[in-house]
């Protein structure tokens, strides 16, 4: 018997009374197991195996597949519930997630960008786009895409006024060295949201959800992050078109 940590990031019904679920963990990654008579859990042990449960589970292998044997919370994030647009923003966190991370993959930082997220959702602590924005651009760093955010590329200026970010490769070019022969797809932004970038990918998790930005940066900072996860993972997200209708 195993016992782990995690966040349940999908639930699956199968038959009348059993389910499977998905559940992130900062050792294995994203691991499925097999909740049997799910129907008939009621109480702490219920609501430990349902969507978004942050839980201690003690899970059992048996050949290729894991049993849960039993579950107990640790924080279940009631208050997502309280507003469609918050359990809607972190069904679309855990379906990226989901899709993200492997089996067998250890990243704990990852563990701790999804529970922060949910946190300050749940609390209204943070302005939705702003923990949407920064919950996109770090997950991209921490998988592997993290963007060229130093300096432009043709002539090394680290505070450019405008900038064109090209959402491909992950760099930007200064209103004055940009050439867009290749037709790439670029974004043309204000140093705000460069440093906005800049604060989300390369700060230290004590400090990253320590910023605050205008109106008019949030705008654009949201459609680039948005934009350079989805082009960069090639695929949509049925819970992110949903949210993009309610909000």
């Amino acid at each position: 018997m195993t016992t782990v940590e995690g966040i349940v990031l999908k639930e699956r019904s199968v038959g009348e009374q059993d389910k499977f679920i998905d559940i992130l963990t900062r050792e294995n990654g994203v691991i499925e197991v097999s909740v049997k008579g799910a129907k008939k859990i009621n109480g702490k042990s219920g609501s430990s195996t349902q969507l978004l449960a942050y839980s201690r589970f003690c899970v059992d292998r048996r050949g290729n597949y894991l049993y849960l044997n039993s579950a107990e919370p640790i924080h279940i994030f009631y208050g997502l519930r309280d507003s469609l647009t918050k359990i809607s923003l972190a069904s679309y966190f855990a379906e990226v997630m989901r899709f993200c991370i492997k089996p067998e993959a250890q990243n704990g930082d990852i563990m701790r960008l999804l529970l922060n997220c949910l946190h300050f959702l749940e609390k209204g602590e943070r302005d939705e786009r702003q923990l949407k924005a920064l919950f996109e651009f770090r997950l991209m760093s921490e998988i592997g895409y993290m963007p060229d955010v130093v300096a432009c590329r043709g002539c090394g200026v680290y505070e450019p006024e405008e900038l064109f970010f090209c959402i491909g490769d992950g760099g930007f070019y200064c209103a004055d060295c940009f050439e867009n022969e290749s037709g790439a797809d670029y974004m043309k932004v204000k140093l705000p949201v460069l440093s906005a970038v800049r604060h989300i990918v390369l700060s230290d998790f004590d400090r990253l959800f320590n910023f605050r930005v205008s109106e008019e940066t949030q705008q654009r900072l949201s459609a680039l992050a948005e934009s350079y996860l989805l082009t960069h993972l090639e695929r949509s997200f049925g819970t992110l078109d949903f949210y993009k209708t309610i909000v």
